[in-house]
């Protein structure tokens, strides 16, 4: 697999015998996951032991990080000044998103969005996933409870600004949907269909809105 531009809590960069981990990472079961979320940088690795065979290794692997958002000293009141970023990030109509999802009702998902465009948000913004912009077709089928999950990471666009507190968010394009799920169980699944998420150890199928893979 290859490594992701930029990760979310909990998403998976790579197995041990081939990465290092580094700050804003974590290794579960001989495979290193992203603790917080931004950029992935793989950088080489410097060794710290006496061991030739440590060192070696240290030297041949590549170390993972986890880059957080640079801090800035800008006042709030006024934008486009001081160091560090400037204005604020704000989600724009056709802004592709990263997000979680954090609750679902009969006609709509709500989601955090973490990601705008390549850029990690300093803070969470609210979004909502309408029913009818989940898919492209057969909207009066769509079920809320079978396109996503609470905890499910996902791919989407804003299509409207909403109040300002609730932006809608859109995942009903082919790369657009659910690009990271767990099972009940809590296990990492993979996609087997645009409509369904596979369990890799018990084999349990779940309904999700997949987004098709780049």
């Amino acid at each position: 697999m290859s490594l992701p531009s930029l990760a979310l809590p909990g998403q998976l960069l790579g197995p041990t015998d081939k990465y290092l981990p580094g700050p804003g990472t974590h290794i579960h079961e001989q495979q290193i996951y992203a603790s917080i979320a931004g950029p992935v940088i793989s950088s080489p690795s410097k060794s710290h032991s006496s061991s030739t065979t440590t060192s070696s290794k240290s030297k041949l692997v590549p170390l993972l990080s986890i880059s957080r958002p640079p801090t800035t000293t800008t006042d709030p009141g006024i934008l486009g000044t001081g160091s560090g970023g400037g204005a604020p990030l704000l989600p724009a109509i056709d802004d592709t998103i990263l997000g979680r999802i954090t609750r679902l009702g009969a006609r709509f998902a709500t989601c955090e969005i973490l990601v705008i465009g390549d850029t990690v948000c300093r803070e969470a913004f609210q979004g909502q996933i309408r029913r009818e912009d989940i898919r492209a077709t057969e909207k009066d089928k769509i079920k809320i409870e079978e396109s996503f999950r609470v905890g499910d990471l996902i791919r989407g666009v804003v299509i409207s600004l909403g109040d300002q507190s609730n932006y809608y968010v859109a995942t009903d394009r082919n790369e657009f949907g659910v690009v990271m799920a767990r099972s009940e169980e809590g296990r990492l699944m993979y996609p087997v269909s645009w409509r369904e998420f596979r369990d890799p150890v018990s084999g349990r199928a779940e309904g999700r809105k997949a987004a098709k893979p780049f």
